[in-house]
């Protein structure tokens, strides 16, 4: 797809599979086969928030996802720290400096190695913009692993402004879709009471206007809640409505 075909697409995407996939087909046109994408809405001074909170999309392979983000590698990562404080693209080359620098330490030695492994050589990392400071998203672009940084900064420098605005508009679309992340799902009910109390509806209220008995309602309630790994119903409401799951149209 060319730039324009691609906005289109993105525009029409109506679930993440659909985006995703069509988002990795076009990076790869581009020589970067290996993408993660990542954003949390739960970001402090001093944590990222639960990964189990995480969104997370990657076409990488699952040996990769293991030890990346299951054993936590991804902490870290020494473009993910860079990712952090600051917005725009960044080359890998980055990386190299920081060696040079003394800033890795052993944690960031060991991503390295473990990436090297992986034979993730060569890429770029893109940090999108936000106006939270608990909110922080970023995209990590693997090029295909005969490529040297060299090479890949080439391609970015003929085609880095496409690959940017892409990422870009492809992230903005992502926040507007639902995401429900493993074992966190909500069922029609849950989710129905979730937007009553959302209305700002007591659980008597609800009852009445889902065909319920109090009992019932609270019983979806509690449930929302242990779906969403929450403690009370509030935090149940904003979590799902923050990931897009409080008014889903049914299919």
């Amino acid at each position: 797809m060319n730039l324009s075909d691609y906005l289109h697409f993105v525009c029409g995407a109506k679930t993440l599979e659909e985006l995703w996939h069509g988002h990795v087909d076009q990076m790869a046109k581009f020589e970067f086969d290996r993408l993660i994408y990542g954003y949390t809405r739960y970001k402090t001074e001093t944590s990222l928030g639960d990964p189990e909170d995480f969104v997370v999309l990657s076409n990488h392979s699952p040996e990769y996802l293991n030890g990346f983000l299951h054993r936590g590698l991804y902490s870290s990562a020494p473009m993910l720290r860079w990712a952090l404080e600051n917005e725009g693209a960044g080359s890998w080359h980055l990386i190299q400096k920081m060696i040079e620098n003394g800033q890795l330490g052993p944690d960031g030695e060991r991503v390295l190695e473990f990436n090297r492994k992986m034979k993730m050589n060569a890429g770029y990392t893109v940090s999108f913009h936000s106006n939270s400071a608990r909110f922080k998203g970023a995209i990590s672009l693997a090029a295909r692993s005969e490529l040297s940084q060299d090479e890949v900064d080439a391609i970015w420098g003929d085609h880095g402004s496409d690959i940017i605005l892409m990422n870009n508009v492809a992230h903005l679309k992502i926040l507007t879709l639902p995401y429900s992340p493993p074992n966190r799902a909500l069922t029609k009910r849950q989710r129905e009471a979730l937007q009553w109390v959302g209305d700002g509806k007591t659980t008597q209220d609800i009852a009445i206007l889902m065909g319920l008995t109090p009992a019932t309602v609270e019983k979806h309630l509690r449930l929302a809640r242990d779906a969403l790994a929450v403690e009370t119903t509030a935090q149940a409401v904003l979590k799902a409505a923050l990931h897009n799951q409080m008014y889903v149209m049914e299919s």
